[in-house]
């Protein structure tokens, strides 16, 4: 698939950025954190893999983008059967214990709103943790058709995303 055309699409919700601090009001939230594995080489292993899209080829998805690795302004479409899911990356985390990125959704993306994956290294336990933060609403005629639905779907993705990333770990939890 060519994601060319989604380069100039625009983002579908006004608050780009904001899985950076408090969330905003007016969405349905979601944070939810998993130990995952441990040691220095489960972090890497499991930034790779999220970095690299490969969480979300995990779950089932496939992964269309122009970059290989989730970088600032990178455009990715994930596609589920005929379902294009349309996002470019807001920003990343780039720390030497915390690695990750945000994306938010794009004009076409069933859902408004943005999405926060990092895994984390605590040096004093050893223990690697992924994230994920989200705030979204329904965006098309569909998803809003679908009331809570959407939310469940969210909720089945955001755990398929902790085992993927728990999956890459070697001594996954």
């Amino acid at each position: 698939m060519d994601v060319s055309k989604y380069r100039a699409a625009s983002f579908n919700y006004v608050d780009v950025g904001a899985t950076s601090g408090r969330l905003p009001s007016g969405y349905h939230h979601v944070e939810k954190s998993r130990v995952i594995g441990s040691g220095l080489e489960d972090f890497v292993a499991a930034a790779d893999t999220l970095m690299r899209w490969d969480m979300h080829r995990g779950t089932g998805l496939k992964v269309h983008s122009d970059a290989d690795n989730a970088v600032p302004d990178a455009v990715v479409v994930l596609t589920l059967g005929p379902v294009r899911i349309p996002c470019r990356v807001v920003y990343v985390i780039d720390e030497a214990n915390r690695q990750g990125f945000a994306y938010g959704t794009l004009d076409g993306h069933p859902e408004s709103g943005e999405e926060l994956f990092y895994v984390d290294f605590s040096p004093e336990d050893g223990t690697v943790s992924a994230h994920i933060t989200a705030f979204s609403n329904p965006g098309r005629w569909y998803t809003r058709l679908g009331g809570p639905v959407g939310q469940r779907v969210q909720a089945l993705f955001t755990d398929r995303y902790l085992t993927a990333l728990s999956s890459a770990c070697r001594s996954p939890r």
